[in-house]
C-alpha cells in the first residue's frame, strides 16, 4: 500500500503536558512514547487505512486506471504513479466491478442492424494442458465473448468464462437484453457449433442467424505453435431465419479481438503479464470494454461507439466511468 507521511513525531502527555521520551517499539513497529512525570505510555497515530473509494477520486488514482487501459502492466503503472502494485490490485478490481455495472445498466434495448460475435482465448494461472485436478475451475484456459454492432461499433455484451454451452447461453441471453426488441438484427458468427444451441434458446424470434466457417491450409513446418494455417475459404451458412448474404461477415469483431490483444496486457501473447487469478482478469476486461465504449473516440466514427449508439452525448473521461 501507498506509505502515508507521519504527522506525529513526537508526543504530548495529555495529564501532565509534558513531553514524553521515546520508549521502544510497539509490536506492529510503531514508535512508543512514555510521560516523565506519571508514566503513561503512548503510540504514535496508525497510518490512515487504504480506502479504494478515496483513491478513485484521486488524481494518482485514476492515473492508474489509465495506464491499465492503455495497456501498460501492473508494476509499469506502479513505477509511474508510484502506488504499490497491490494497492493498484484492488483499485482494478473496484474499477471493473463499477464498469460491469455500467454496462449492464446503460447498454440496454440499444437498435442493432448487423451484430457479430466470437470468443478470443486467454488463460489465468496456467494454460489448460498444464492444470490438475486440484486446480480451481478458474484456472486454465479462459474465453472471452464478445458481441460488437458493426455500424457503431458498440460492444453490446460480454462474458468471460469456459468455451461451453452453458457459457454461450449466458452470452446470448446478455446480448438480447442489450438489444431492441423492436428491431430484428442480422448476427454472425464463427463455425462454433455452441452458438447454433444457445441462439436457437435466447435468440430465435430477435434475429436472422449465419455462420461464416473458414477452411485453414495445413500449417507448415515450423509454424505449428503460434502461426495458424492460410485461411482459403470462407464458407457462410444461414442457419436460422433470413439473413442477407451480402453482410455475413466477421471483419469487424476480429479487428476488435486484435483491440483487445493490443489494449489489455493480460491478453498480449508470449509475455508474463497474464492474470494469475479470475476476478482480475474479468475486471481487467470489463474496464477495457466500459473505456471502449463511452471514453475512447473511434477513428472512423470521430465519435465514441456509445455516442454514435445515442447512449449518451459526450466523451465520458475515465472518473465519470468510476463514479
Amino acid at each position: 500500500m501507498e506509505a502515508l507521511t507521519k504527522t506525529q513525531t513526537a508526543v504530548t502527555c495529555t495529564k501532565c503536558g509534558v513531553s514524553c521520551k521515546r520508549f521502544g517499539k510497539h509490536r506492529n513497529g510503531l514508535q512508543r512514547f512514555r510521560c516523565r512525570l506519571c508514566g503513561a505510555t503512548f503510540t504514535e497515530d496508525h497510518e490512515a487505512p487504504f480506502r479504494v473509494e478515496d483513491y478513485l477520486k484521486t488524481a494518482r488514482g485514476i492515473m492508474a486506471i489509465q495506464l491499465l487501459v492503455e495497456g501498460c502492466s501492473i508494476r509499469t503503472a506502479e513505477r509511474i504513479t508510484g502506488l504499490h502494485r497491490d494497492a493498484i490490485m484492488r483499485l482494478l478490481l473496484a474499477a471493473g466491478e463499477r464498469c460491469e455495472r455500467l454496462m449492464d445498466t446503460l447498454i440496454q434495448d440499444v437498435p442493432a442492424r448487423d451484430v457479430q460475435a466470437d470468443e478470443i482465448w486467454s488463460f489465468v494461472g496456467k494454460k489448460e494442458k498444464n492444470t490438475t485436478f486440484d486446480d480451481s475451475e478458474t484456472l486454465g484456459d479462459s474465453y472471452c465473448w464478445v458481441a460488437i454492432e458493426a455500424r457503431t461499433k458498440l460492444v453490446l455484451s460480454f462474458v468471460v468464462g469456459k468455451r461451453s454451452v452453458q457459457d454461450a447461453i449466458e452470452f446470448t441471453q446478455k446480448l438480447r437484453r442489450a438489444t431492441s426488441p423492436t428491431q430484428r438484427f442480422q448476427l454472425t458468427t464463427d463455425g462454433l457449433r455452441h452458438y447454433v444451441t444457445a441462439v436457437g434458446i435466447t435468440l430465435q424470434d430477435r434475429c436472422d442467424f449465419a455462420q461464416l466457417i473458414k477452411i485453414y491450409t495445413s500449417q507448415r513446418e515450423g509454424e505449428q505453435r503460434y502461426s495458424p494455417g492460410e485461411v482459403v475459404e470462407a464458407v457462410p451458412v444461414v442457419i436460422s431465419g433470413n439473413p442477407n448474404p451480402n453482410r455475413i461477415c466477421t471483419s469487424h469483431i476480429e479487428r476488435q479481438n486484435l483491440t483487445m490483444r493490443m489494449q489489455i496486457r493480460r491478453l498480449t501473447r508470449l509475455t508474463n503479464g497474464f492474470s494469475k487469478k479470475y476476478d482480475n482478469h474479468k475486471a481487467a476486461i470489463a474496464l477495457h470494454f466500459a473505456y471502449y465504449n463511452f471514453c475512447q473516440i473511434h477513428r472512423t466514427l470521430r465519435v465514441t461507439p456509445a455516442m454514435e449508439s445515442k447512449i449518451t452525448d459526450r466523451v465520458w473521461t475515465i472518473a465519470d466511468l468510476l463514479m
